[in-house]
């Protein structure tokens, strides 16, 4: 009896924990889901399945008021251009937190500001945002990245706020990334 109660138990919290309309939690080594995205800023949009067998660096940001995303936007260009010709893609999700309304041609503005290259999908609502990342109180910032492999597992998170060329979690990043590009190339010897 002990025993189906403590499963019962079980049941009802991972209901009320995971079961809170979202079918899905992001967390390492799963695969990452996909994403709906209506608007894409450069290019025609990318949809995930379309990047299986690159590495991908997926990372949200907001306008250029946000301290941490324009710090770390030098870094994603500058990873792209590193590791872009070895298979590494990069994604970025914009994310709308002013309160006043936009438009497509301010986001524009701001990828082109920031030299973004790469596509980035506009995330209305900040629906993917909410189910990759944002299901649970202890996730907070939305300045989240999730790195990718070549599968599509999440390899890297990085909870919010910036990375820039030297610091900690850059070097962890970049190291992460170096790896995971290197088991294909060794795999292709």
């Amino acid at each position: 009896m002990k025993a189906v109660i403590l499963a019962f138990g079980w049941i009802v919290c991972a209901s009320l924990v995971w079961g809170s309309g979202r079918e899905y939690r992001a967390e390492l080594g799963q695969k990452a889901p996909g994403w709906e995205i209506g608007e894409w800023v450069i290019g025609e949009g990318v949809d995930l399945v379309d990047l299986k067998g690159k590495v991908v660096l997926v990372r949200w940001f907001t306008g250029d008021h946000c301290p941490y995303c324009s710090a770390t936007a030098p870094a994603l260009n500058g990873l792209l251009e590193a590791y872009g010709e070895r298979g590494l893609e990069v994604v970025g999700m914009y994310h709308h937190k002013s309160p006043e309304p936009f438009g497509v041609e301010e986001v524009e503005a701001l990828v082109k500001g920031y030299g973004f290259t790469f596509p980035v999908g506009i995330d209305e609502k900040w629906a993917v945002l909410k189910r990759w990342w944002l299901f649970d109180e202890a996730r907070k910032w939305t300045s989240v990245s999730f790195l990718l492999d070549r599968e599509g597992r999440i390899a890297w998170v990085h909870p919010g706020g910036k990375y820039e060329k030297g610091d900690a979690d850059y070097i962890e990043l970049t190291e992460t990334i170096e790896g995971l590009l290197d088991d294909k190339e060794e795999s292709d010897l």
